[in-house]
């Protein structure tokens, strides 16, 4: 008798779903870094922050080709653009806020710390030297009394 019972026979749902399962595993196998993934988005979860969501996902692959990327998010009443430029092996992210002003702008990089800066009065900031790996860029908006942060999707340089 092999997994699948005999002709005719009724599987178990459980049969089922353990067949579904190897399928799946063999197919389309969890990234080999996922749990990193979700310890690096989880080691947010003490701050009270606000989810930013994708607004455009075009041009992804050429931030991994090499090129530039230009990714829009956001979150009620912030919009937050950025242009990505790989340079060498790591990569310079220009942005910008809308509604402007001068926000501290924070990127996170999964095993390379944080690295910050404050938007100008138009509200474009730079990052340089930005290393590969799963990144987050958060946004403090406020002052230290009444902080708010956003913080967006995590990107794969």
């Amino acid at each position: 008798m092999n997994d699948l019972g005999t002709p005719g026979e009724a599987f178990s749902d459980e049969l089922i779903l353990a067949g579904i399962g190897r399928f799946l595993d063999e197919l389309d196998p969890p990234p080999g870094d996922l749990v990193q993934r979700v310890q690096f988005a989880l080691a947010l979860e003490d701050l009270d922050v606000e989810v930013a969501r994708w607004e455009r996902l075009d041009n992804l692959a050429g931030v991994r080709g090499g090129g530039t990327g230009t990714i829009t998010f956001t979150v009620s009443d912030l919009t937050v653009m950025i242009n990505l430029t790989k340079i060498g092996k790591l990569h310079r992210i220009d942005g910008w806020l809308v509604p402007a002003g001068q926000y501290g702008v924070e990127v996170r990089v999964a095993e390379h710390g944080t690295s910050s800066t404050t938007a100008d009065e138009g509200g474009r900031f730079v990052l340089d030297n930005v290393p590969r790996g799963t990144t987050q860029i958060l946004v403090h908006l406020g002052d230290v009394s009444c902080r708010r942060t956003v913080v967006t999707p995590t990107v794969v340089l």
